[in-house]
C-alpha cells in the first residue's frame, strides 16, 4: 500500500488530467523539434511545448502534494517559473547566435544586419488622397 492510495478522487482526476496534458504538450514540442526543417523553424516548437507542458505538470504536482500534506505546497511553482523563464531566453540566445554565425558566413536567405534603424526622415510616409 502506497501513500498515493490516500489521495481523494477529486484531487487524483484533475492531477492525472494535468499530467497527461502537460506530457502531451511536451511531446508535441518534441515532435515539432524533430519534424520541422530548418534551425530557425525548430526554435519555436520546443519553447511552447516545454513552457505549457511544465505548467500542466507543475499544477498537477501542486494539487497532488497539497492534498497529501494537508497544506498548500507551492514551492513547485518556482520550478515551473524557472523553466518557463529560462527556456525561451535560452532559445532566443541560440537563435541570435545562429543568425550572427549565418551573417558572418554570408549564408543565402539570411537578412542583412541593420546598423541603424530607419528614421522617420528616411522612410517616406504615404500621403492620403
Amino acid at each position: 500500500m502506497s501513500h498515493l492510495d490516500t489521495v481523494p478522487l477529486w484531487a487524483a482526476i484533475p492531477a492525472a488530467l494535468l499530467v497527461l496534458l502537460g506530457s502531451g504538450l511536451t511531446l508535441l514540442g518534441t515532435i515539432g523539434l524533430v519534424r520541422l526543417n530548418g534551425f530557425y523553424d525548430r526554435l519555436h516548437a520546443p519553447t511552447l511545448g516545454t513552457s505549457w507542458g511544465t505548467l500542466g505538470i507543475v499544477l498537477a504536482s501542486v494539487i497532488l502534494f497539497s492534498t497529501l500534506e494537508h497544506r498548500p505546497v507551492l514551492h513547485d511553482v518556482l520550478i515551473g517559473l524557472f523553466v518557463t523563464v529560462t527556456t525561451p531566453v535560452t532559445l532566443m540566445l541560440l537563435g541570435r547566435a545562429a543568425l550572427h554565425r549565418d551573417r558572418a558566413e554570408q549564408a543565402p536567405g539570411v537578412p542583412p544586419a541593420m546598423l541603424h534603424p530607419p528614421t522617420s526622415e528616411q522612410v517616406p510616409l504615404e500621403q492620403s488622397p
